[in-house]
């Protein structure tokens, strides 16, 4: 690795060069990282559905050509001016979120939501000089949640990278860098579950499953799926769901069936679909008096959250979280701790693998609903 340091590399990169089309495999070059950052090679990347929804641009700003992925694990390369706690050949997974450890959000206990690098998806340029470190015939491409991880090698700021043990296997491991960790997160950090509680999962995607397995980690007795989908319900048994629900297959709102299935209502709801309709029932069907539900799912920009303020005169408690509230450096290399020690299950979210030469079969999975994560091999 040493001869490329502080040289451009070369490698071969997924571009989108506009909305809705199949990403290209194309030679870029990948330019030195800068104060304050880590060039890394990737070694496995899986597809989320936040690189889906932008890549689709639909209802935000287009910005192409881009290289999308965040959710990936991979080495240290080098490292810019000012970097000391990373080297080469570090194990890492690159979040879209970041932990500068400087601003307020980064020293409250509380929160993590770092000021200075926080998710920003309209940003495709480096912080410390607004340029991109990818270009192609001299031309610029767009970077992605700060991490653009369908390169080869990508170049991501110190504060957006956690250091792993090496030991962690990274083709499993990079599924912890986003939608696992936020679901996850979600339930055993902010929802606390008690042990032998009633927990309501909205959603059944990967996200909601990582929610449900964090109820079952939890010790929830009962753990009830919701979902218009019920094709997923079977799926959802590995992850301790218990008793499933489709709103469809009842006249009266979700929220009252939940309601009477558990004599008041759940003690925690976690909602992971980002539909309002969705978040209203998850608030609505916990228990008053002690009932919690969290907010997961990111709604429309013109969605509106409406209930009756006797629903939180009533003692029922509505948070809101963002992933899972871990701070990347800090917390994400102890989640991979419990993948090791065997206290998290990752094998059950991975349901495809493709080489980095099909990527676009990653994108055909998610667009059919087939499957919940598709690891991408980088080294083809």
């Amino acid at each position: 690795m040493s001869s490329t340091v502080g040289q451009v590399i070369k490698c071969k990169a997924a571009v989108a060069w506009e909305a809705g089309k199949p990403l290209v495999i194309e030679e870029v070059e990948v330019a030195p990282p800068q104060a304050q950052e880590v060039r890394l090679k990737i070694l496995y990347t899986s597809l989320c559905h936040t690189d889906v929804y932008f890549w689709e641009a639909k209802g935000q700003t287009p910005l192409f050509p881009r290289i999308f992925g965040h959710e990936a694990g991979g080495v240290v390369e080098s490292v810019g001016e000012g970097v000391t706690d990373l080297a080469p050949g570090d194990h890492v997974l690159p979040v879209f979120t970041g932990e500068c450890r400087e601003c307020a959000h980064c020293k409250s206990p509380d929160s993590n939501m770092c000021d200075l690098l926080r998710i920003n998806p309209d940003r495709g340029v480096m912080i410390s000089d607004g340029k991109a470190r990818f270009s192609k015939d001299g031309k610029p491409i767009y970077h992605f949640l700060g991490t653009s991880t369908f390169s080869q090698y990508t170049v991501v700021h110190v504060g957006c990278v956690a250091k792993i043990n090496p030991s962690a296997p990274l083709d499993k491991a990079c599924v912890i860098s986003c939608g696992i960790s936020t679901g996850y997160g979600a339930c055993v950090n902010v929802a606390k579950p008690p042990k032998g509680s009633s927990v309501a999962v909205f959603g059944l995607g990967a996200v909601g499953l990582a929610a449900a397995e964090g109820a079952r980690a939890s010790g929830a007795s009962r753990i009830i799926g919701v979902d218009l989908n019920a094709s997923r319900f079977e799926l959802a048994k590995q992850f301790g769901v218990t008793e499933f629900v489709n709103p469809a297959d009842h006249k009266k709102p979700v929220q009252e069936v939940i309601a009477e299935m558990t004599n008041g209502g759940v003690d925690r709801s976690i909602e992971c679909t980002g539909n309002v309709r969705a978040m209203i029932s998850a608030f609505e069907c916990v228990h008053d008096g002690w009932g919690v539900a969290v907010l997961v799912g990111v709604p429309s920009k013109d969605d509106e959250f409406k209930t009756h303020p006797m629903n939180f005169l009533n003692e029922r408690t509505l948070k809101g979280t963002f992933y899972g509230n871990y701070k990347p450096r800090t917390d994400i290399p102890g989640v991979v701790e419990k993948y090791m020690n065997k206290e998290l299950e990752l094998e059950k979210f991975i349901t495809h693998t493709v080489p980095f030469s099909e990527i676009n079969k990653a994108f055909d999975y998610m667009l059919r609903g087939e499957g919940l994560r598709c690891i991408i091999k980088m080294d083809d």
